[in-house]
């Protein structure tokens, strides 16, 4: 069993997971003295129903990919293994499971501070964690959460769109999660 400590669950599609996404943990983890930060790729995110990402073992293996060998930082496939769309409450339980005696700091992306009170259960989702938003610049704090903020303009809808469009993506995401990217040819308009 883990003693008390300060853990951050960053939960998100990662579609793919990009340099801003690691930038934005890193931050966070020295900012807000956390021990380790969880990287939890959906499987599905129930805010994002319209578009379906590639598959979540793919997404999955990228952000391994692009952790691994940095101290503190790991990925959790919980979610990615649960059927249907993925609920933060539900992670948050079963991360209170694993580690019962950590504080939980849960990243939100600075979109989704306005949906927040469409969460399952957000009530109590509210009382088990301490969110923080991440946001890559120009962010009007009017929720009153902690803010972690450097201006990064990285998206995974424009890796995403460049790709598509035959443009280079260096320098925006790990090397290791384009080789992924060009071994299972995603993105593509094929």
């Amino acid at each position: 069993m883990i003693s008390s400590q300060n853990i951050g669950l960053f939960g998100g599609s990662f579609d793919p997971i990009h340099h801003g996404h690691l930038i934005l943990a890193r931050d966070a983890m020295e900012k807000l003295g956390l021990e380790r930060v969880i990287f939890i790729p959906a499987n599905i995110s129930p805010h994002k129903l319209d578009r379906p990402p590639v598959s979540a073992a793919l997404r999955c293996e990228m952000v391994e990919a692009a952790i691994e060998g940095e101290a503190g930082l790991f990925c959790d496939r919980c979610e990615a293994e649960r059927s249907g769309p993925s609920f933060a409450v539900d992670t948050v339980r079963l991360m209170m499971k694993r580690f019962p005696s950590a504080r939980f700091f849960y990243f939100i992306g600075e979109d989704n501070v306005a949906d927040l009170g469409t969460w399952k259960e957000i009530d109590d989702l509210r009382g088990l964690v301490s969110f923080v938003v991440l946001a890559r610049g120009g962010f009007s704090n009017e929720g009153g959460f902690p803010v972690i903020s450097r201006n990064v303009d990285i998206s995974s809808t424009n890796i995403r769109n460049r790709i598509a469009d035959g443009l280079s993506v260096r320098y925006l995401l790990p090397d290791s999660t384009c080789k992924i990217i060009q071994q299972y040819r995603l993105y593509r308009n094929e």
